[in-house]
């Protein structure tokens, strides 16, 4: 019964299917370096293409950003990043599957004051699905993106992280499942573009 209750087309926890589980996987990791690495090879070609618009953040200034996700925390989300010099706290909601929604909060560190910034950052990471028929489920992850942030123009902004996730706690959508959480470090990557608002 928990086979047939919980490995559903609208299960929380996927089939675990040798034929079909890895060649998904494989794709999903194609795709989501396939467009880290595009995004930072576009950041970097229009600040080579484009040196007069390419500023430096200042320090003193402060605002807010908002713009849009690919990977990361969710295969699609928008983000809302409101920045105090070098300091940020970053929202980001997202679903990966539209039968899911997730919100990160994170606290972000730039660093440097060039155009294209590394950054840190550290905050929680919240998942919950309902799956029809089943309890809410939900998982609380532990986050640390690290990546690049790239200035381009006035107030334009692409970026790509490795957000590097650990598994806190874990409520399944079916009582009767007692499998452990995975534990591990594990590393998803994303890209953002984002406008800048003063």
């Amino acid at each position: 019964p928990y086979q047939q209750r919980n490995q559903g087309p609208q299960g929380v926890d996927p089939p675990r299917d040798p034929a079909h589980i890895p060649a998904l996987m494989n794709r999903l990791r194609f795709f989501f370096f396939f467009a880290a690495s595009l995004a930072a090879s576009i950041a970097v070609a229009a600040i080579i293409a484009l040196p007069s618009s390419a500023q430096a953040q200042s320090p003193d200034t402060d605002g807010m950003r908002f713009g849009v996700v690919l990977g990361g925390v969710s295969t699609v989300g928008v983000s809302l990043e409101f920045f105090d010099g070098n300091r940020s706290i970053d929202v980001t909601v997202g679903t990966w599957s539209f039968r899911d929604a997730s919100i990160a909060v994170v606290a972000k560190r730039y660093m440097g004051g060039g155009a294209v910034r590394p950054f840190v950052a550290a905050g929680l990471w919240v998942v919950a699905a309902k799956p029809a028929g089943e309890r809410l489920g939900t998982a609380i992850v532990l986050q640390a993106p690290v990546g690049v942030d790239a200035r381009i123009g006035d107030d334009h902004h692409l970026g790509a992280t490795i957000n590097l996730n650990r598994a806190l706690s874990v409520r399944r959508t079916d009582p009767e499942n007692d499998y452990p959480i995975n534990k591990r470090l594990i590393p998803l990557p994303g890209v953002y573009y984002r406008f800048e608002r003063q």
